[in-house]
């Protein structure tokens, strides 16, 4: 490749970077440009590291045909089992270990080399294959992402060519620059989902992040905490404090966003999370939905842990609705995105009378008047109560107990929730 069309090529790929094209069409449209310019690739793959609590990092492929294959996959960890095994008969690991940046093997003469996927690509008729590895400095790590990892392989039987090779090494870190960048994206969206919620994620990075920038709106609230946790805690070997946590909160974040709520904080064993809609009778009836699935996920949970022989329990939920500000609140070097109001405090405390009456699930009168008729019908008071805090006595309700003993009021509960 010549001069002119490198210069152009490194071009696209800073201008396609800044506008945040997806890594598969930056690789895409990167092998295809090399292709209509003479160099001769038949396939590319190339890994880049990420910060996520389920997988390690992302891989994107291209072929010079149309294949089976994704163009683009999630890898886990490589530390244990066959993923580890794999990971040190690669091209990569070789080259980290050994400090090299680059190695090329020429496909047919390759009988005594034991790396990963050159056997594959002999049979697929690839003649030689080159693999570079572009560390990146100190600065420019982020968690595990610290290279960035690419093959390439062609059919050529004379190879890439020095001129090809020249290319390769002045464009392949400039497409690893393009893919760093939008993986770099894609971990700040992670992060702010895992660890602000999937709307106030989205809030943050659409720029709301100054301190004091709140909005006034009217939410369904949820507030679950665990029964009996601090003495489980207590009682169980530290190192199953952790997964017994997790467990338990998997299956109420779960149900909160498959009904369309947004978990906004954890608080030790509590979640507090909302519900909005235009119309709040459907968002109270998401509320409803999602802690029906909550017991379902519950159920689930402790069955297969009772079945592993380690500690089981049971969740208290409240259900609130009214005003709240919703928003930056904190200090200026320390942000919480969630809200605030006399209603959160509420809906924690109505929680914490499941207790004193021994019930699973309260809401407020106020919760339970804005449904419809229907809804109003499975929701029994449990008496009236001052609130801890709360200047006012108010009726607390409870799921009808028919719901749970008869099949038909069960059945006929849940196409409630369901329409």
């Amino acid at each position: 490749m010549e001069l002119t069309p490198r210069l152009r090529l490194m071009n696209w790929l800073a201008n396609q970077s800044l506008t945040g094209l997806p890594e598969n069409d930056l690789l895409r449209g990167f092998c295809e440009r090399c292709r209509a310019h003479g160099l001769d690739i038949s396939r590319a793959l190339v890994f880049i590291d990420t910060l996520h609590p389920v997988f390690e990092g992302r891989g994107f492929r291209w072929n010079e045909s149309q294949t089976n294959e994704s163009d683009s996959f999630e890898y886990g960890s490589s530390s244990e089992g066959a993923a580890a095994e794999n990971w040190r008969r690669s091209t990569f690991h070789h080259l980290l270990e050994t400090g090299g940046d680059e190695l090329l093997i020429d496909l047919s003469d390759c009988a005594g080399l034991d790396f990963t996927m050159i056997e594959d690509l002999t049979a697929k008729g690839h003649k030689h294959f080159l693999t570079f590895v572009h560390r990146f400095g100190e600065a420019g790590t982020m968690g595990q992402m610290d290279c960035f990892y690419s093959t390439w392989v062609t059919r050529r039987d004379e190879g890439f060519g020095e001129q090809g090779l020249a290319a390769l090494r002045d464009l392949v870190p400039v497409l690893g620059l393009a893919i760093k960048s939008a993986a770099q994206a894609e971990v700040a969206r992670t992060l702010g989902r895992v660890y602000l919620g999937r709307d106030a994620s989205e809030q943050v990075l659409r720029g709301r992040i100054a301190r004091g920038v709140t909005e006034r709106i009217n939410a369904v609230l949820w507030f679950s905490d665990l029964r009996g946790s601090t003495a489980i805690s207590e009682s169980i070997e530290p190192g199953q404090i952790i997964p017994f946590l997790n467990d338990y909160a998997q299956a109420s974040i779960d149900a909160i966003h498959d009904a369309g709520g947004e978990v906004l904080k954890l608080i030790g064993d509590g979640v507090l999370a909302m519900f909005t809609h235009d119309n709040m009778a459907v968002a109270k009836r998401a509320a409803l939905r999602a802690e029906h699935r909550f017991r379902h996920n519950m159920a689930t949970v402790s069955a297969r842990r009772a079945a592993e022989g380690v500690a089981v329990t049971s969740a208290h939920v409240g259900l609130h609705v009214g005003e709240v500000f919703y928003g930056n609140i904190g200090s200026e070097d320390r942000l919480d995105f969630t809200v605030v109001g006399p209603a959160v405090n509420e809906v924690s405390r109505i929680a914490s009378m499941c207790r004193s009456v021994d019930r699973e699930l309260l809401t407020s009168q106020a919760f339970r008047s804005g449904l419809d008729a229907a809804g109003r019908n499975y929701l029994v008071s449990t008496g009236r109560y001052a609130l801890r805090g709360i200047g006012r006595a108010q009726d607390l309700y409870t799921l009808d107990p028919d719901v749970a003993s008869d099949e038909v009021v069960a059945g006929k509960y849940e196409r409630y929730l369901a329409s």
